[in-house]
């Protein structure tokens, strides 16, 4: 039954790969802006469930979509860079890095200089895209913009008008629910920091105050829950101002570069530390004395005005406590690339200030429920503190990363959580105590318990300076193979021994060890077939990329599989091809396009590329490929197959075809 079970699976599976795939097509525009200058439009029309990548992408991370344009010995002058439309932001586990893509459809434009008399410009643009479960290799594609008035669109035989398949506005694509979920997910979290600032010394005592205000001042019961929840709307119209304020001041195009500008993410991380220190009691942060003067006079006029200005009040005078909180949310939402998330953080926030105010004005019997105020509201600023700074390392570890200075390695930022929660612990546990705190003769079950919970928290990231995962934190620390040693800490090797050996003295011409489990691999194809050949095994060829996501996948997560592993080292010749690789050939290695006619194949990568194209007729990574040493496939080939019973199954079943 398993078998007809694979069978079938691999069947299915290799009819979707015995395609060539184009997901993106290209159309080009041009708009006269003076008599001597023009605006080139190049728009991708991407299939759904494909993504596109931005002109600016982190080192080390995806091919960058590039335009080349011809100036035809000085007929044109390029002005400026080319420009790109907004897109999404992802923080992306594989790459270790927030990185910017396109989805439906992706717009560039470059303004150029005419200053000869040529009406026609030629470009190139080179691109890659890939979905949830492949990538295709890098493509160059033909542009042509004809100089002519009127908005004319221009076509050749590469770029293709496509104007009429456009689903921008498909509801159930990939990039509208990804949108939805992740501005769910900040409203969510500043929900959670408006009932954490609720709790802190600057919010908890005024809630009976308000309260009490309201129902003392109000001729009766209905009237004071009316100011009330006036009272609470205010509050809410006021912290979404100031998150209006934000998307409008940085714009669009700056909340997308936040999350990989170096400058940004090293200010927000001072901010954060100086957002620490003052919840820790070093300092308070105020807004100045005079601004809750002049606001306190005018919340004496009473009505619906005096209501806004009491509430304009509680902001300003809070602000030592919320201020810290509210920063740290707009910092978070705006680095998200979302013109609109910050003002979604805001609504989250004010709306769970103002549900205490309105509940209580409507039963104002609970507030007998309320704890009394002591020396617990500061304990909880002191929680935020840490918390702040623990955060605040993670906008260091994103600059680092784009700089790509290997200062904040794995092992270190691991280590700096450590010692943050670590402390947090002791401090919980009342072995150490800072500057504001009341004077602790016991501890609350509460604070007891919160103290065990950060200290198992803390414990469980030691082994994660050993190499470790860490899956509970994945989306903060650096990834794995940006640390000290590719290997881990004290890294313990797995699977059996391996007829390949693991000296790297001694490798055969063209073979590497791939680390971390020193996998033999070649990424020549000739020099692998005459190794499988020597050695009597069969060849295992991935088609692969140096910016493939769900390759990457493959290998940490299937590869990595005892059984899978021992198969790999023991049993098979790996030879990996980056159809990505933009080193060039050597020159009596290129050669002319077999399916371009009149290109030439400059880089490895195209060669690998063409290859799997011809031969194999898809053009998707990753892609795997068992074959005997006269070239044929002993098994179906198959793509991306993260279930690791599945592909061991099917690499077991090549395996037996061989030996018969």
């Amino acid at each position: 039954m398993k078998k007809i079970t694979l069978l079938i699976a691999l069947f299915a599976i290799s009819l979707g790969y015995s395609q060539i795939l184009e997901p993106v097509k290209w159309s080009t525009s041009v708009e006269k802006i003076s008599d001597t200058q023009y605006k080139l439009t190049s728009s991708a029309t991407i299939e759904v469930g494909w993504h596109l990548y931005s002109q600016n992408v982190p080192e080390d991370g995806p091919i960058a979509t590039t335009f080349t344009y011809d100036d035809d010995n000085g007929a044109f002058n390029i002005k400026g860079n080319t420009s790109e439309g907004k897109g999404h932001i992802v923080d992306d586990p594989v790459f270790g890095m927030k990185i910017k893509f396109f989805e439906n459809q992706a717009v560039f434009k470059q303004v150029v200089e005419v200053v000869g008399d040529k009406t026609t410009l030629n470009g190139i643009v080179e691109f890659m895209v890939c979905d949830d479960t492949r990538c295709l290799p890098p493509t160059e594609v033909d542009l042509v913009f004809k100089l002519q008035e009127n908005n004319n669109t221009a076509s050749s035989d590469t770029v293709k008008e496509t104007q009429d398949t456009i689903h921008i506005n498909d509801k159930s694509s990939s990039s509208n629910s990804s949108s939805k979920k992740g501005l769910l997910g900040i409203f969510f979290i500043a929900f959670l920091s408006g009932f954490a600032a609720l709790l802190t010394p600057c919010v908890f005592p005024m809630i009976p105050m308000t309260v009490s205000f309201f129902t003392k001042q109000s001729k009766n019961k209905a009237a004071g829950i009316r100011n009330a929840l006036i009272y609470g709307i205010s509050i809410i119209v006021i912290y979404v101002l100031l998150g209006i304020l934000v998307s409008l001041v940085f714009g669009a195009d700056a909340l997308n570069a936040l999350s990989t500008n170096v400058w940004f993410n090293l200010a927000f991380f001072i901010l954060l530390l100086i957002f620490a220190a003052s919840f820790l009691g070093a300092f308070e942060i105020m807004l100045p004395s005079s601004w809750a003067n002049k606001v306190d006079k005018q919340a004496d006029r009473g009505g619906l005005i005096g209501i806004f200005f009491m509430a304009l009040a509680l902001a300003i005078v809070s602000f030592s406590c919320t201020g810290p909180i509210v920063g740290t949310l707009l910092v978070e939402a705006a680095a998200g690339g979302s013109q609109i998330g910050p003002i979604v953080g805001m609504l989250g926030f004010s709306l769970a200030i103002a549900l205490p105010f309105a509940l209580f004005a409507a039963f104002p019997g609970w507030l007998n429920s309320l704890p009394k105020s002591g020396g617990w509201l500061n304990t909880v600023k002191v929680v935020l503190g840490f918390l702040e700074l623990a955060l605040a390392f993670k906008f260091l570890s994103n600059a680092d990363l784009v700089l790509q200075l290997h200062w904040l390695e794995r092992e270190v930022f691991i280590a700096i959580w450590i010692a943050i929660f670590g402390v947090l612990a002791l401090y919980l546990f009342g072995k150490i105590q800072l500057p504001h705190d009341s004077p602790l003769t016991h501890i609350s079950v509460g604070r007891l318990s919160l103290g065990l919970l950060v200290l198992s928290f803390t414990i469980y990231m030691i082994p994660g300076l050993w190499g470790a995962p860490l899956n509970l934190i994945s989306a903060f620390p650096p990834p794995q193979h940006y640390s000290e040693s590719p290997y881990g800490v004290g890294y313990t090797q797995l699977g059996s021994g391996s007829v390949q050996g693991e000296n790297h003295d001694n490798l055969p011409d063209g073979a590497h060890l791939m680390p971390p489990h020193n996998i033999l691999a070649f990424n020549d194809y000739d020099k692998g077939l005459a190794y499988a050949k020597k050695v009597g095994k069969p060849v295992l060829i991935d088609f692969t990329g140096h910016a493939c996501v769900n390759c990457r996948k493959m290998e940490q997560n299937v590869w990595v599989k005892p059984k899978v592993l021992d198969l790999l080292k023991n049993d098979v010749v790996l030879i990996s091809l980056y159809v990505d690789d933009k080193r060039k050939l050597k020159e009596e290695e290129i050669v002319d396009s077999k399916l371009k006619p009149g290109k030439k194949l400059k880089y490895i990568g195209q060669k690998w590329s063409e290859l799997q194209t011809i031969k194999y007729k898809t053009n998707s990574q990753p892609f795997y490929v068992l074959m005997d040493h006269n070239e044929e496939n002993l098994i179906t080939p198959v793509g991306y197959t993260p279930d690791v019973e599945t592909y061991f199954n099917w690499m077991k079943t090549g395996k037996e075809k061989f030996k018969k």
